[in-house]
């Protein structure tokens, strides 16, 4: 058998801009992973079904020029948080395990520029089935003593799946027919959560005292078995019932062990017992055991309410609740408040005085507050009254009042906070009340420290100062409400006035606020001041780097931006090239730099402008060239390809050049070719051409010959100019032996499905079909009959209609030579497949053979209608087209859902059909990716490689 060789590639038509080939993005989704079915819906929408905990891969397939750029994203249904919040960019998504609320919509959008942005979906169907839960309930007014005597009891079972479940009920091993029972009523409730089943037992019988199983199926998709549970009924089933061991309040000292013991005193079968934390994990020095929650040395981190459930499936499960309460005590302050009633702020003979007192405790309302005066105990008395918890104050506030005071209440005065009975240590603070020992506060900035001016990253204090007795702490916050402190807080206490701030940034620029603290202190209106931070900075500029390409001998002019600086003040800039100092340029400081002079061969390079504002240094930097910008391989060529004699061929090799007026006229390229095989990888050649100077969309071509099959080559291009030589880009081109194609590989050999019909063929095999699939239409397994052997068929399923097509195109083959040995005309190809046409409404399969010239023409070569029977069946055709050609495989979908349609084992081949035609899995990948070109273009390739044919004969 005579081999030929092809290039696989698509054809989409040229967006014109201009004389430009720019073509606009479009894209295609198509999957990787481990798919249960993909199929189309009655929007045209493809979906994916996929088992979870799976592995999902979706990849964009783009065309366009330039090659555009994917992005990935996601509605419908919720999917992780990373990926919500930020986009994909990549062709290929992966998704590894993918879970349940990662179905939904995904969007494969492509865009380079040219045209509206080319956009595709596909929905994800995640498909599981969870383990059933079954519950038994019997309602209130049918208990009669015992839970189980008489009357009626339900068996609810739930589960969550995707697709919906079936639900099938045995007592015993035999199902449960509601139309063969009288004594039982199957329903799905209203209102749940979930897919529910209710088995309803009228009036228990003595023979519905039994096992029951609840089974749930979701038909095996994906593969996913069926699952069940079952429960036993007898006369003594009951629901549980709790009993705790402790209070349901329980107050206990730090360090100690902590005993929660829940019994259970009822309940058929028998209950689960479980512990847990409300909001809260359990601790980890917490141990589980029959029922008892051991909590080891616990601290006031511990307290919380802890819940004990008992569960065995009847009724609801009991639940018991622990409120445990660690003491602890904290910082314990004080107030002094003068005579509110006649708003002073000192302490004077005959007026009324308060003595306030709190700690930060748990529990608050347990604390025990005594009050001394120089040491002797307080008991309440006409000139001294002690209030255990003041309603004027925040609770857990305990105040004395010395009404009316005279000279003998000066003395020194002791609150002590304890816990009755507790080993907590208790708290103490003493205060020394006499006319000269209180005095108000006074707050005051130091000199010159009402602005304190740091440098961005360092280190600095902002100062108040406070006198008084007691000298009460100093509160700081941000003048403006809105923002919060440094250390996330919106207000930070100061013992001695000083806020120390380290590594300042410039976001902490501004006003802050020092006031004295209520606390600890006269309870007065409070004192305030305010210190600006003033944060240095170095410029900020525009652009920091910018790559500028022009012509030679034309005037380039550089603009650095100063967009902010902290000083604002310019106190140097200093331009430099290659490193080295320019000192010819004098630029005004103050305004924002620019360099102007004319570019030359000689002044290329880095150019660098230095800008200091005395605190710190930035740079604006410009790459500064006459070179030329790259060129842009043009990957849309339809007949690229052009066979010489023997095993030579020649490859038609085009691009267009990015902004190609913006530096010194293009003259020519450097085109370098090696082979990628040779161990070495020399270059095989290169060569300098000429062309025309470049328009900016234009396309540039220039043939390379002498390659050979089926080796893979780097090809490497670079513009020229008269001074310079652009970067070189590069591709590679690989050739490969096209025999049969089975579609086992997930490129499917280049074939394409049609844009202009009404649904898609459908890769599969026997390990991807539809488990819910008729088995009265379509193959068991591949031609080959093995399980993992994949063919391409069509679903005649809905939403599909009587005369949907589907068309399947085929790779464009090349004619290598005009006439046939001999003289005999047009040389023949042989185009072998082999077909299956099961089911009573199968419809037609039809082959076509669409010719490239200017424009397509497509000719009927074989035709089949009906069922054909269980087996695959081989057809040869012998063609003669006229140019290069594709092979249309078009099925019509008969009258009904049992007419699925398949195809495998394609192949072209040069010369007519031999009586057996030898069958390979071999599978061609072209080169990648193969995209858009104009309808003359094929035809102007196919000229040019029919008259390098004669050249080389």
């Amino acid at each position: 058998m005579e081999l030929f060789w092809i290039l696989v590639f698509s054809i989409i038509y040229p967006y014109a801009r201009g004389q430009g080939v720019y073509a606009p993005a479009n894209a295609k989704i198509v999957h990787e992973g481990q798919a249960c079915v993909v199929k189309d819906d009655n929007i045209s929408e493809r979906i994916y079904t996929i088992r979870e905990g799976d592995h999902l891969v979706l990849k964009c397939l783009v065309k366009g020029h330039p090659l555009p750029q994917v992005r990935w994203t996601k509605t419908a249904g919720s999917a992780s948080d990373k990926f919500q919040e930020t986009s994909i960019y990549n062709e290929t998504l992966i998704i590894e395990g993918i879970q349940r609320v990662q179905g939904g919509r995904y969007y494969c959008k492509a865009d380079n520029g040219v045209g509206v942005a080319a956009i595709k979906s596909i929905r994800v169907d995640v498909q599981y089935l969870d383990k059933p839960v079954l519950t038994v309930h019997q309602t209130i007014s049918d208990v009669r003593g015992s839970y189980y005597q008489e009357k009626t009891v339900f068996l609810r079972c739930t589960v969550n799946s995707n697709p919906p479940a079936r639900f099938i009920w045995k007592r015993g091993t035999i199902p449960i027919e509601q139309s063969k029972d009288q004594g039982v009523d199957i329903y799905e409730p209203l209102y749940t959560q979930g897919e529910t089943k209710v088995l309803k037992l009228k009036n228990l019988r003595l023979k519905d005292f039994a096992n029951y199983t609840c089974q749930v199926s979701v038909r095996n998709v994906c593969e996913i078995p069926d699952s069940s549970v079952t429960f036993l009924l007898t006369n003594g089933t009951t629901p549980p019932a709790l009993r705790l061991s402790v209070n349901e309040s329980l107050v206990v000292d730090p360090g100690k062990d902590v005993t929660l013991s829940c019994e259970v005193t009822a309940g058929l079968p028998k209950p689960t017992v479980t512990w847990s934390r409300y909001l809260n994990p359990l601790p980890r020095n917490s141990l589980v055991r029959n029922g008892t929650l051991e909590l080891r040395s616990v601290t006031p981190a511990d307290s919380g309410f802890y819940n004990c459930t008992a569960a065995n499936n009847v009724g609801n499960p009991a639940k018991r609740n622990v409120n445990l309460l660690v003491r602890s005590m904290g910082n314990l302050t004080f107030q002094i408040t003068p005579d509110s009633n006649k708003d002073s702020e000192n302490i004077q003979m005959g007026r009324d005085l308060k003595l306030s007192c709190h700690v930060d405790a748990q529990p608050q309302d347990k604390v025990n507050y005594m009050w001394y005066q120089n040491e002797v105990l307080i008991y309440n008395s006409d000139s001294l009254i002690v209030l255990h918890s003041d309603p004027d104050m925040a609770p857990g506030t305990s105040s004395l009042e010395i009404v009316d005071m005279k000279f003998r209440d000066q003395a020194t005065y002791s609150c002590v906070a304890n816990f009755p009975g507790s080993t907590v240590p208790e708290l103490r603070v003493d205060v020394n009340i006499t006319q000269n020992s209180v005095t108000p506060p006074i707050l005051t900035v130091p000199e010159g420290g009402q602005v304190v001016s740091v440098r961005e990253g360092g280190t600095t204090d902002l100062v108040c100062l406070v006198d008084g007795k007691p000298r009460p702490p100093v509160l700081w916050s941000r003048a403006d409400k809105d923002l919060a402190m440094p250390t996330g807080e919106w207000a930070v206490e100061t013992r001695d006035g000083r806020l120390h701030l380290t590594n300042v940034t410039r976001d902490l620029m501004g006003a802050y606020r020092c006031q004295t603290a209520p606390y600890n202190g006269l309870n007065i209106k409070p004192r305030q001041a305010q210190v600006q931070l003033n944060v240095q900075y170095a410029p900020v500029l525009d652009p920091v780097f910018q790559d500028v390409r022009s012509p030679n001998y034309q005037f380039v002019t550089l603009r650095c931006i100063i967009q902010k600086s902290n000083p604002p003040r310019i106190a140097s800039v200093r331009w430099t090239r290659n490193g080295e100092p320019l000192t010819s340029l004098t630029p005004h400081p103050q305004e924002n730099p620019q360099l102007k002079f004319k570019l030359d061969p000689s002044n290329n390079g880095t150019y660098k402008c230095h800008v200091s504002n005395g605190v710190g240094s930035s740079t604006c930097t410009f790459n500064i060239s006459s070179r030329p910008y790259n060129a842009e391989f043009y990957f849309d060529t339809p007949n690229p390809i052009c066979n010489l004699k023997g095993n030579n061929f020649s490859y038609n090799l085009q691009w267009t050049q990015s902004e190609p007026a913006a530096t010194d006229r293009i003259i020519g390229y450097w085109v370098n070719v090696r082979n990628n095989e040779k161990m070495n990888q020399m270059n095989l050649f290169s060569k300098q051409i000429n062309t025309k100077e470049p328009v900016k969309g234009s396309l540039m071509s220039y043939i390379l010959t002498d390659l050979k099959i089926p080796l893979s080559y780097e090809i490497r291009l670079a513009p020229i100019t008269t001074y310079s030589t652009g970067d070189y880009v590069s591709r590679t081109i690989k050739y490969t032996e096209y025999h049969v194609c089975g579609f086992e590989d997930k490129h499917i050999c280049g074939f394409s499905q049609d844009r202009g019909d009404n649904f898609d063929w459908t890769r599969q095999n026997h390990l991807t079909q539809n488990p819910k699939r008729s088995s009265n239409t379509g193959p068991e397994m591949d031609r080959s009959g093995t399980k993992e052997g994949c063919y391409m068929y069509i679903e005649a399923s809905r939403p599909r209609v009587l005369g949907d097509t589907a068309r399947l195109l085929s790779p464009l083959y090349n004619v290598t030579a005009a006439r046939g040995p001999k003289g005999s005309g047009r040389l023949p190809y042989c185009i072998s497949f082999f077909y299956h046409m099961k089911g009573k409404q199968i419809g037609t399969l039809d082959v076509w053979l669409r010719v490239k010239s200017i424009a397509s023409v497509d000719t009927k070569v074989w035709s089949l209608i009906g069922n054909q029977g269980p087996d695959w069946n081989q057809a040869n055709i012998i063609v003669n087209p006229s140019g290069p050609f594709q092979v249309v495989f078009q099925a019509i979908r008969g009258s009904g859902y049992e007419g699925d349609i398949a195809i495998d084992d394609v192949s072209v081949t040069r010369g007519k059909c031999k009586q057996e035609n030898s069958v390979s899995n071999t599978v061609l990948i072209g080169e990648a990716p193969a995209l858009c070109s104009h309808p003359l273009a094929a035809s102007l390739t196919f000229a040019l490689c029919s008259f390098l044919l004669l050249l080389y004969r």
